[in-house]
């Protein structure tokens, strides 16, 4: 007798068409994502892509306009207050303010405590500091940081702080929105490692959401493009920055600097011309074609729909079935040397 074939495992976030407009701003306009179980992608994009706004969705500090986003297979868009607190659960966010997001009255233990607390997840308030002692030496702080205030300590420790905070109630998904971007360079790559280690020992699902992309390079297993609340690529780390399709991708990846000097030096960038165009009124098209320097006609009028290549999926109409498109770093007026514009 032939088996039947197991069902596939759930992943731990799926949003299917996203949409966050707060009124006549289209914040995010139809965004469809999946992350598995134990991986981490990475979402990136200019500063007002939406990015920010997708992570406040998933963790329902916005309610989204339309779509659906379902933690370990459960939507909770539509789910009330009370229904959606056992899922709070299954997922946390570490802000990329520390300073902002922690509650200066509170010692550093209640605050890191508080969702053990609020989730009814320690039997007695001895369990609670006993876990929330663990959990700050997971993160490499000691014990006796409970019972300091985030006012007495630096930067990078209050961001340890949040990252203990979030992963206190062991979820299944963590969004961390920029958590380097308010530290010192010397602060940064500490942090990016304790993730990463976090996450290797821990299996938690992560939403990277940065403009960082040599965090995203040592980081992330995927990496997921949005340009003005739009995907218009995602795929493998390997293969966006190996052999990205999207001009918009190529253009991010031209910005992001070399470690090899040589290499930096020899390479083309790609200078986009004009700002991002204001979410109140996307370009029709394409949204990307006010900037694109290989822009066609049929970029203009007609929107290009993210489909599916052997190398990932991408929206753009100049890319072939098989994943290849323009190289606008070799192409167009707005590609120059890295040396000089």
């Amino acid at each position: 007798m032939e088996e039947s074939a197991s069902p596939a495992p759930q992943a731990a976030l799926e949003l299917d068409d996203l949409v966050m407009h707060f009124g006549p701003v289209r914040a995010v306009d139809g965004v469809s994502l999946r992350i598995e179980r134990g991986r981490v992608l990475a979402l990136v994009g200019e500063s007002g892509s939406g990015k920010s706004t997708v992570g406040r969705c998933v963790v329902r500090l916005l309610q989204p306009t339309s779509g659906t986003v379902r933690l370990a297979g459960t939507d909770v868009t539509t789910l009330s207050r009370r229904r959606l607190r056992p899922h709070r659960r299954e997922v946390s966010i570490v802000f990329q303010d520390p300073a902002s997001s922690l509650d200066p009255r509170l010692p550093v233990g209640e605050i890191v405590g508080e969702p053990l607390r609020l989730l009814g997840l320690a039997q007695s308030r001895r369990d609670r500091e006993q876990r929330v002692g663990d959990v700050l030496e997971q993160v490499g702080l000691r014990r006796q940081v409970a019972q300091r205030y985030p006012h007495e300590m630096s930067g990078g420790q209050r961001q340890r702080v949040s990252i203990a905070r979030a992963l206190v109630s062991s979820p299944r998904l963590l969004v961390a929105d920029e958590p380097t971007s308010a530290l010192d360079v010397s602060v940064q790559a500490s942090v990016l490692n304790l993730l990463a280690d976090l996450q290797r020992d821990l299996g938690f699902a992560c939403l990277f959401i940065t403009h960082d992309l040599s965090a995203v390079e040592y980081l992330a297993d995927e990496v997921a493009v949005m340009y003005l609340g739009t995907l218009v690529e995602q795929g493998s780390r390997d293969a966006v920055f190996g052999s990205p399709a999207h001009p918009y991708t190529q253009a991010l990846l031209s910005a992001a600097p070399l470690a090899n000097p040589r290499e930096q030096r020899a390479r083309r960038r790609v200078l986009l011309t004009g700002d991002i165009p204001s979410p109140t009124a996307p370009p029709p098209g394409c949204r990307f074609h006010t900037r694109c320097p290989v822009a066609q006609d049929r970029c203009r009028t007609e929107v290009p729909l993210l489909r599916q290549t052997p190398v990932g999926q991408v929206a753009c109409h100049l890319v072939a079935d098989d994943g290849s498109g323009p190289d606008v770093r070799v192409a167009g007026t707005a590609a120059v040397p890295a040396g000089g514009e």
